[in-house]
């Protein structure tokens, strides 16, 4: 990440179950910390939730283990999510029946994020899935140093 972004943060979680509650409070930690919780607790936790979860079932589909990581940054205007796992099939949005358990993912990610998308990670090493969430005009205050 370059200085565009003045926030950052980075997490790298084993592709286990447990790697989403971990994922999941350590996004509402920084939120904290950043001081933008209240605004975009519940629906970066959502997003986070959907997006490691489809993460960790892709790396342990996988036939070695790899990490599933997860990065913050944030601007004055918006938080930025990505996380990282260790397949080369890019997520696929599909349209589910109401009674679906399952398949709604990354329609949640669309509806909640201001927008999203994904890529291949530059070592050809899986890809990583990003989304942003806009934060409302106050935005973040930085502290004077």
């Amino acid at each position: 990440m370059n200085s565009q972004w003045p926030l950052q943060d980075f997490l790298e979680l084993g592709a286990l179950a447990g790697a989403v509650p971990c994922a999941r409070l350590h996004v509402r930690q920084v939120l904290w910390e950043w001081g933008v919780l209240r605004s975009l607790g519940e629906g970066a936790e959502l997003l986070v939730t959907e997006l490691v979860t489809n993460a960790v079932k892709a790396s342990r589909a996988m036939t070695q283990a790899f990490p599933v990581r997860l990065w913050l940054a944030s601007d004055s205007a918006q938080v930025l999510i990505l996380v990282s796992d260790a397949s080369p099939e890019p997520p696929v949005r599909i349209d589910t029946s109401d009674e679906a358990e399952n398949g709604r993912g990354l329609m949640l990610v669309e509806a909640i994020s201001e927008q999203w998308g994904w890529y291949f990670r530059e070592d050809n090493d899986g890809k990583v899935v990003w989304a942003t969430m806009r934060l409302p005009t106050q935005g973040i205050s930085y502290p004077r140093r």
